[in-house]
């Protein structure tokens, strides 16, 4: 168990090897200007630690950066359906086949955190939410994209709906695969971002989420986190899966 969760005991966090460290670098620098480049070529390249902590340093202000320009109110782009890729991709940090089958009768969502409302929600509950669909394009951080429909409910509505505090500045979600992120509060009240419970009209299929992903068109796919079984509300950063690996955390599309 991850002591940094807020969720305590209840959920578990899956560690991996984690990736090389130069594979954490060579990500990283996807993101630094040229003088960071430049600050860099002073650093010896056997000397691990120093380039790691400031490439991190610089991820940060990355982060930062990006959250300011970060504007609440513009949409991404929407398509016809006529664009939508078929078949649209399975990606995950596992093979196909180790997809999670959920109980649907006994699943429930788990709330925490700075929530009033805590009670767990059942999927015939979720299901009863207003809902409303969109045509966006989902972005990999491995350079690939494709376009879906997803159906599902505003999360803004869902968080107001739970009594969220909405001027926290972090939203977690822990996933049924051990899979875990977390997003901006601003990010999470953009209209665009849903809770999905549908694709392509049909209830979610498996291997894109069962039973519900969030689906955030501003972000890089990796922060669209599926088979949710728990979200909680923070003020202390909970990082992520692959952020905790070094990826950028805010990571915009």
């Amino acid at each position: 168990m991850n002591s940094k969760s807020p969720m305590g005991q209840g959920f578990a966090r899956y560690r991996s090897a984690g990736i090389a460290s130069i594979e954490r670098r060579l990500f990283l620098r996807q993101g630094l200007s040229l003088g960071a480049l430049a600050l860099l070529s002073g650093c010896r390249s056997s000397d691990e630690l120093q380039v790691e902590t400031l490439l991190r340093a610089i991820s940060g202000w990355n982060d930062r950066v990006q959250g300011w320009l970060f504007d609440p109110g513009k949409l991404a782009p929407e398509y016809p359906e006529s664009a939508i890729t078929r078949p649209f991709p399975f990606n995950a940090f596992y093979g196909e086949e180790a997809v999670p089958r959920i109980d649907t009768a006994h699943y429930r969502l788990e709330l925490a955190g700075l929530i009033r409302e805590r009670k767990p929600w059942s999927l015939t509950e979720l299901y009863a939410l207003p809902q409303v669909s969109q045509v966006t394009r989902h972005v990999c951080v491995e350079g690939w994209s494709a376009i879906g429909k997803w159906s599902g409910t505003p999360f803004r509505i869902f968080l107001e709906r739970i009594g969220a505090d909405t001027t926290a500045k972090y939203v977690g979600f822990e996933c049924e695969d051990n899979y875990y992120t977390s997003i901006d509060m601003a990010s999470a009240l953009h209209p665009q971002t849903l809770l999905a419970f549908r694709y392509a009209d049909q209830i979610l299929p498996a291997k894109y989420g069962f039973p519900m992903k969030l689906r955030v068109p501003t972000k890089l796919g990796f922060k669209n986190p599926k088979h949710i079984r728990a979200i909680y509300v923070t003020n202390k950063y909970p990082g992520g899966y692959w952020e905790d690996q070094g990826y950028n955390w805010f990571s915009g599309s």
